[in-house]
């Protein structure tokens, strides 16, 4: 059976899919996944869906599954370069991925988990009030 390959990052775990996902290579992603956020301690994933012509209802689950367990041992996941023919796709499967944001790349992948702040919330963009204080 094939592995997709796992590649740590800085304090990112980076999954490129360029083989197709079948059932078990799907849940072994899954499985090796977890062992390797535990095993570094990053706080970031992003899965590279480039590759992927389809997705069908069990991989998109899985997907899913895997943001929700990387969010239980504090990783946020980042899904990038969905085609559109596979969003197009989990939209009539009714998956809506939860938990799970996306990006068109992995450049902006990684500058939208590096924007999270040490204590896990995303940083917003509306600047810090200005304190004017008399001398």
């Amino acid at each position: 059976m094939e592995r997709v390959p796992v590649l740590k990052i800085g304090d990112i775990l980076l999954v490129s899919i360029q083989i197709d996902m079948e059932d078990q290579v799907a849940l072994q992603l899954q499985e090796d996944l977890a062992e390797r956020i535990v095993a570094t301690g990053v706080h970031g994933v992003i899965i590279d869906i480039s590759a992927l012509d389809i997705v069908d209802s069990f991989v998109g689950r899985t997907l899913a599954t895997i943001a929700s367990v990387s969010r239980v041992l504090d990783a946020e996941t980042v899904v990038v370069g969905m085609r559109p023919a596979v969003a197009i796709t989990l939209v009539e499967l009714g998956l809506s991925l939860p938990g799970i944001r996306t990006a068109l790349n992995v450049e902006l992948g990684i500058a939208m988990l590096g924007s999270r702040e040490d204590d896990g919330e995303p940083e917003d963009d509306e600047p810090d009030p200005v304190v004017v204080t008399e001398s």
